[in-house]
């Protein structure tokens, strides 16, 4: 586990799938063929909560959904790509963007096409639900299951290792003094 922290301690951007991690995967589409998501508020939170530290957050979708751009927009996430049957061009781009190297880059995912991504990554991590070999390739595995935590997870284990969960906490404690 040392070594999990200490690789989450240089994480300065945050890479999440969407299907399968920041949701439990299902689809749910409309006899007119919208689509609908369920998200977990609980990882939402985390990842303001991350973002509020100073750590970059961004998404790699293989769908296309306005459901994530809704999402995404309220949670404030400006790096959003959607579309990306090959997420590894939308990430070395995302890299190129913010300049913040792949050592400093966490990602989670949760299928075979998040590969590529975790592998380049300075900390892979799988959902609990994960593909097994993406969990064979992943620094960590989050005990809850895609789009029932996980996300939030993460944001603790990042924020734990970097020394401001603790102040946040604080800071929801102190509003009742």
């Amino acid at each position: 586990m040392q070594d999990v922290l200490d690789k989450a301690r240089r994480i300065r951007l945050v890479v999440f799938d969407v299907d399968g991690v920041l949701t439990d995967g299902g689809i749910i589409l409309d006899h007119e063929g919208r689509e609908y998501k369920i998200f977990n508020s609980r990882d939402g939170h985390g990842m303001k909560m991350l973002r509020e530290t100073g750590v970059a957050i961004a998404v790699i979708t293989g769908r296309s959904s306005m459901a994530v751009d809704h999402r995404m927009s309220g949670l404030g996430v400006d790096h959003v790509f959607k579309g990306q049957q090959d997420k590894l061009p939308a990430f070395e781009a995302l890299i190129g963007k913010t300049g913040i190297e792949p050592d400093c880059v966490a990602c989670v995912g949760d299928d075979v096409v998040d590969l590529p991504l975790l592998r380049r990554a300075g900390l892979a991590i799988a959902v609990a639900d994960a593909h097994d070999l993406v969990k064979a390739h992943a620094h960590w595995i989050t005990a809850n299951k895609g789009g029932h935590g996980a996300g939030r997870e993460v944001c603790e284990l990042i924020m734990t290792a970097q020394g401001t969960l603790d102040p946040l906490w604080n800071r929801y404690l102190a509003l009742d003094d």
